[in-house]
């Protein structure tokens, strides 16, 4: 007679927490302030506003807007904040950098918002392999945030872990 299978992972009580779900659910567009200098330098007031009172708010509704000026220009500090006034009548969020920037500042975000009291004195596997790669700023704020809680935070998949962290018990 065989032994019953047992999980032994399943029973642990480990929790794993992919990163992955944290990722911006938003499609990224760009909003290039080049396209609005005159003569590729010179950002003028009165034609800025005027662009952007006719720009089609439709291209950037419920999407994540980074603002980039891929010429080199010296671009006021009142435009970047016009064109956000202007862009979140739709947008989703609007936020400096390029693609990659503002993926990374989503996620860092969508991290930061988690709910770390269900993570007391829990052991998480913070998993390593997937479908997104996933940048190294989002393990350090996942160590940051859960290392005032957790019991014990291990990098990889259950069955397979790097030891980062363990609560050391008091004498």
């Amino acid at each position: 007679m065989s032994e019953p299978f047992i999980n032994k992972v399943a029973e642990s009580g480990i929790i794993t927490l992919n990163l992955e779900e944290y990722f911006p659910k938003e499609p990224v567009v760009i909003f290039d302030i080049k396209d609005y200098l005159f003569m590729g330098l010179i950002l003028k007031e009165k034609d800025f506003r005027q662009a952007l009172k006719d720009l089609n708010l439709e291209e950037y509704k419920n999407k994540i807007v980074a603002v980039v000026c891929s010429a080199e220009a010296i671009i006021p500090m009142w435009a970047y904040m016009l064109i956000s006034s202007v862009l979140l009548q739709t947008a989703h969020a609007v936020m400096m950098g390029d693609e990659n920037d503002v993926i990374k500042k989503t996620l860092i975000k969508n991290i930061q918002q988690i709910e770390i009291k269900e993570f007391t004195d829990k052991r998480i596997v913070i998993k390593g392999c997937g479908e997104t790669p996933i940048p190294e700023e989002a393990y350090l704020e996942i160590t940051n945030l859960l290392r005032p809680v957790a019991k014990s935070i291990m990098y990889g998949e259950p069955c397979s872990t790097v030891p980062v962290y363990k609560k050391q018990t008091p004498l």
